[in-house]
């Protein structure tokens, strides 16, 4: 199985002896540089814990996952640490934004912790301050802007150090309509134009739609994938919801 990441039969328990709870049944899949992969599922399907093991904020019990040649997996929690700061993004439903820091500061902090001189880190903080169009709130606190803009904040954050892999998990979830679809468009756009490797969870099919691929979760398994190829978004949504209507009639929970 070949690809840029790959995830080898992972399972994910927790609980023991009678309790036990099986979250992740022996998933496996691949992610090639530069798709835009969506996850999906009900309540409870895993998605959630299938991304925090792909973030190594939780670790698998059973299986692998390989960036490149690196399985992380193996790595102790000093060099997982370092793995994360260094390999990989994260958009938060919550923004994660200090509140005491400027836009511009709270992407420069990103920047600081991986080390580096003063005028190469403006610089990489200008250009991604221009590609997200956030060079007129610059100097604005995040809680003087909106929140689709706290958001294409945390975007910069999490890309301009340049990560193998950007992790979004709900990241339209506290956005209203027209500032998830800019999102959105933002997401598109730094796959397209930056090759940025996105794997975003989602329960939103309108948000899926702008995936390049969608994997399915149900009660901790794959049970579908679509891919778009070359269909229009719209045509994409209807494929998602007609999928989605096989979950069980779940479909304004999921």
């Amino acid at each position: 199985m070949n690809g840029y990441i790959r995830v080898c039969d992972i399972e994910k328990y927790y609980g023991n002896g009678p309790n036990v709870t099986k979250a992740v049944d022996r998933v496996s899949f691949t992610v090639e540089e530069g798709e835009f992969v969506g996850v999906m599922g009900a309540s409870g399907s895993g998605k959630t814990t299938l991304l925090n093991m792909l973030a190594t904020i939780d670790q698998v019990t059973a299986g692998h996952i390989f960036y490149g040649n690196t399985d992380i997996t193996e790595l102790s929690e000093d060099k997982l640490s370092e793995f994360r700061k260094n390999n990989l993004g994260f958009v938060f439903q919550d923004y994660n934004l200090l509140d005491t820091l400027t836009i511009e500061e709270n992407i420069i902090l990103a920047l600081t912790i991986r080390g580096g001189n003063r005028k190469t880190i403006q610089k990489q903080s200008n250009q991604m301050l221009q590609l997200l169009g956030l060079e007129d709130i610059r100097s604005q606190f995040p809680y003087q802007v909106s929140g689709g803009q706290k958001q294409r904040c945390a975007c910069a954050r999490a890309l301009v150090n340049h990560p193998k892999l950007l992790l979004a998990d709900e990241p339209t979830g506290a956005l209203d309509s027209k500032s998830a679809q800019i999102l959105l468009e933002t997401f598109t756009e730094m796959n397209q134009s930056m090759q940025a490797t996105i794997l975003m969870v989602t329960h939103d099919a309108f948000s899926a739609s702008y995936c390049s691929r969608i994997l399915f979760l149900k009660d901790g398994k794959i049970f579908h994938e679509l891919v778009r190829g070359r269909k229009k978004r719209r045509e994409f949504l209807q494929e998602i919801l007609d999928v989605l209507s096989l979950t069980g009639g779940e479909l304004s929970n999921v």
